[in-house]
């Protein structure tokens, strides 16, 4: 039987103690009754902490493992990512008011041009059996005097690292809100003096929400790629709350014709 510490004593010890249960509740039938009611109260304020154990263990034991990079991938993948922010906590876990380009964590950024922001952004935990990320990032708005609100999430070097006009980049996601709004993703890369833009809605009414770019409509120069991020643009969000579940990345080659 494992201990409920480390090391050989522990083990030994929770040993003879579940030995010693096991012999009194085998015996309780023929127990003397003075010594019968020590046990049962003994057993009493044992079983409440045991609960107590098994209520938290169950609990923390069932919430999505910190730092998880595990999610489905299209068959080809040669480069796939899910941002910091749904794999583990943050110092700074939260922001209100939040001003425009401010930063949580180092890969996200919030962009717009309130005059007086009544947004925050906090990254929660997700508890839901069916989460694969940690961890999920909960956007409030309420009044909104702006014409746009967009979060910003820088990609790797890895992301670009090789980047080809025959890859298709894939975004998946899971988004939940108050009420219904449209969210577009677009895609930047910068290569040399230009950057290229390519832009999706999200179908967040479906089930599985994820959009592909695919380079090949680009003008990239595959030889001068620095850098790519991604702009999830919010229209109309006054007076809701978005939160995102989870955000992963894959990239892969095209099928060749």
């Amino acid at each position: 039987m494992a201990g409920i510490g480390e090391g050989w004593m522990s083990r030994a010890l929770s040993a003879a103690v579940l030995r010693r249960w096991s012999a009194a509740a085998e015996q309780a039938d023929t127990t003397d009754l003075r010594i019968l009611r020590r046990q049962r109260t003994a057993a009493r304020r044992l079983r409440r902490r045991l609960d107590k154990l098994l209520h938290v263990a169950d609990a923390r034991l069932s919430l999505p493992l910190v730092g998880n990079q595990t999610f489905p991938r299209p068959q080809g993948v040669d480069w796939s990512w899910r941002p910091e922010l749904w794999c583990g906590p943050l110092p700074v876990p939260g922001l209100a008011a939040v001003p425009s380009k401010a930063t949580l964590g180092d890969e996200v950024t919030l962009f717009h041009d309130c005059a007086q922001s009544e947004i925050t952004l906090r990254q929660l935990r997700n508890l839901r059996e069916a989460d694969l990320a940690a961890y999920g990032l909960r956007l409030d708005v309420f009044r909104f005097d702006g014409s746009y609100l967009s979060l910003a999430i820088d990609l790797p070097e890895a992301a670009s690292d090789g980047l080809l006009r025959k890859h298709l980049l894939r975004i998946e996601t899971i988004v939940e809100m108050e009420k219904p709004l449209e969210i577009f993703a677009r895609l930047n890369i910068k290569h040399g003096p230009n950057t290229e833009q390519i832009v999706r809605e999200l179908p967040v009414t479906e089930d599985e929400i994820r959009v592909e770019f695919d380079l090949a409509y680009t003008r990239l120069n595959e030889k001068r790629v620095e850098r790519m991020w991604l702009d999830l643009i919010f229209e109309g969000p006054e007076m809701n709350q978005v939160i995102l579940r989870d955000l992963t990345f894959s990239r892969r080659h095209r099928a060749e014709l």
